[in-house]
């Protein structure tokens, strides 16, 4: 049996997030979630803190440390979040994905994306996980802030979920789109978006204070079931000082249940 966590959402009723749990039939309940940390330059004690109290089985990382030292500062953010290193960081340009001890790396690939003069060089961290008898696959983005290199991007995430060749996929990323952009759009037609499919918690993914914008997001392939995708707001352990002393992005939480293969 799964063991919920009531939260009050941005909408004002109150729902419940199940924990991480394997059911009789194989399937398994997965957290996963998706944070942009801002290459760890505000309070690494506030965002692991943040990181621990949602209790995730997978972490899909936007601007993780890219530069001198960056692998120190992955392993040190892991530690401090009770989770471990799986890929990406700087051989990523940014994105990197941690996982809890639950998860078996089956393997991991970094993927650097065809670069546009003038503008940042980005890239996946892709991985594919296996928890007991399910599979699967795990993709973390930072799109462009382009409108047309971001649309290329959306592409070629599409491209790479069904590399992965497995039956179910999740992708956490910092779009730098809105829902009504036409790269969500495009991903959203082709995955479920976690906060549409099912929302819990707050929408809202910018910084406390800043002008209201969903442009982080988890979305999952056909077959993942969506329990719940939403910013923490109010989740037991989850500070309001914490996430705005963290990073300038609202992490965004989801629980999937994936079925087994």
């Amino acid at each position: 049996m799964t063991r919920p966590v009531s939260v009050v959402t941005g909408r004002g009723s109150v729902q419940d997030l199940p924990r991480s749990a394997t059911e009789p039939d194989g399937s398994v309940v997965v957290r996963v979630l998706s944070y942009n940390i801002r290459s760890m330059r505000d309070d690494v004690a506030a965002l692991a803190r943040v990181i621990r109290a949602c209790r995730p089985d997978v972490v899909c990382v936007q601007e993780a440390p890219r530069f001198y030292g960056w692998r120190k500062a992955a392993a040190r953010l892991a530690r401090t979040s009770g989770l471990v290193y799986v890929s990406g960081g700087a051989t990523a340009a940014g994105p990197m994905i941690l996982s809890s001890l639950r998860a078996h790396v089956e393997r991991a690939e970094d993927v650097l994306l065809p670069r546009t003069p003038g503008l940042h060089q980005r890239g996946f961290a892709t991985a594919v996980l296996r928890f007991g008898r399910a599979r699967l696959g795990v993709l973390s983005c930072h799109l462009s802030v382009d409108d047309h290199e971001r649309y290329a991007q959306g592409r070629l995430v599409l491209d790479r979920l069904s590399a992965l060749d497995v039956p179910y996929a999740v992708v956490g990323g910092d779009f730098n789109d809105r829902p009504d952009g036409r790269t969500f759009g495009l991903l959203a037609d082709s995955l479920q978006d976690g906060w549409a499919t099912n929302p819990w918690g707050r929408e809202h993914t910018t910084r406390l204070g800043d002008p209201l914008q969903r442009i982080d997001a988890v979305f999952a392939t056909e077959g993942v079931e969506v329990l719940g995708c939403g910013v923490p707001m109010g989740l037991g352990g989850v500070r309001e000082g914490d996430l705005r002393a963290a990073t300038d992005h609202l992490p965004v939480l989801a629980a999937l249940r994936v079925p087994a293969v």
